[in-house]
């Protein structure tokens, strides 16, 4: 079996350096052939992502964050490759959400641990959505979230230590000088109106490391979970971010939810957006599901809730 192990090494609030020796090592151990690549620069992993797939590769591990592995998804989509994640960054969402260990006091060797949990796995087909081109695995998000994904990049690892707080700051400097903005969605055609602070577009469940947003997505049901937060100044941006954190949203009158296949966004002033936590211009804002478009490895541990159908095969 042949894989690639893609690390990049300034990602998250960590060095992993000392940790790939092992984890190559538990690999080889499994009966992979592995290449192993260093990223030195932003979208370096999509390039490595593409030699995979034109080099017949089965497998591509990431070490790294969320950031990193969209830009190996954005390398990877609509191919046969499926996509391991080894988490080495600072949220480690998509770990979280497949259940994966992350750093804490009981595991000092996340990576060793999460190739430990990975193999033997299984792999599944899921979704991507696509927005303004650009593939995502978890969620995009308009306004307040947007706000503070610009307000926290780049950061030097020392900040990525001290891991909420920076965004309990930065959350609450984009709420105080946050004004809603006229907003058009179409979602499967449908027109909706709103005065909109925050709008999240998700193909996930998991928003931050234990709040949920679209609490009943499927990764692979073909659809995309859209939330839009309603309201304007500072005590509507409170509100809501009250409300995520707790999971009182739900009960928020002004708070919609909606499901579709494609999802348009135009705004009276241009609203920053991001891609599964990374930068990424401002609306207008062009988003499709693009159905089981990737493959990846998971344990067999996972929230069977996370997913519409049974798993499709095996990971050995």
């Amino acid at each position: 079996m042949k894989a690639m192990l893609i690390v990049n090494p300034s990602s998250g609030p960590w060095d992993v350096r000392r940790e790939i020796p092992i984890v190559l090592k538990h690999l080889e151990k499994g009966g992979w052939q592995v290449d192993l690549y260093w990223t030195e620069r932003s979208g370096e992993a999509t390039q490595l992502a593409w030699r995979a797939r034109d080099q017949g590769i089965g497998t591509v591990f990431v070490v790294g964050g969320d950031g990193t592995i969209n830009e190996v998804i954005n390398g990877l989509a609509e191919s046969p490759v499926a996509l391991g994640v080894l988490p080495g960054g600072t949220g480690n969402v998509w770990a979280k959400a497949l259940g994966l260990p992350t750093r804490s006091p009981l595991h000092w060797s996340p990576l060793v641990d999460a190739v430990k949990a990975l193999l033997p796995g299984t792999i599944r087909r899921i979704d991507l959505g696509r927005a303004n081109g650009r593939y995502f695995l978890q969620w995009t998000g308009i306004g307040l979230d947007a706000e503070v994904t610009y307000a926290m990049e780049p950061r030097t690892r020392r900040q990525r230590r001290l891991g909420a707080l920076l965004y309990l700051v930065a959350g609450a400097i984009a709420a105080a000088n946050l004004v809603g903005t006229r907003t058009r969605i179409w979602i499967d055609g449908q027109t909706i109106y709103r005065r909109s602070i925050l709008i999240v577009i998700s193909n996930s469940q998991l928003y931050g490391g234990k709040v949920r947003i679209a609490t009943d997505a499927r990764l692979d049901d073909g659809l995309l979970d859209v939330d839009i937060f309603s309201g304007s100044g500072f005590g509507s941006a409170l509100r809501t971010t009250l409300g995520v954190i707790t999971g009182l949203h739900v009960r928020d009158p002004r708070h919609s939810f909606y499901r579709g296949r494609t999802i348009e966004v135009v705004t009276d002033q241009p609203m920053p957006v991001h891609v599964d936590g990374e930068p990424f211009g401002t609306t207008p804002l062009y988003c499709e599901v693009v159905p089981r478009s990737l493959s990846v490895l998971i344990p067999q541990y996972t929230s069977a809730d996370l997913f519409s159908d049974q798993p499709e095969e095996p990971c050995s």
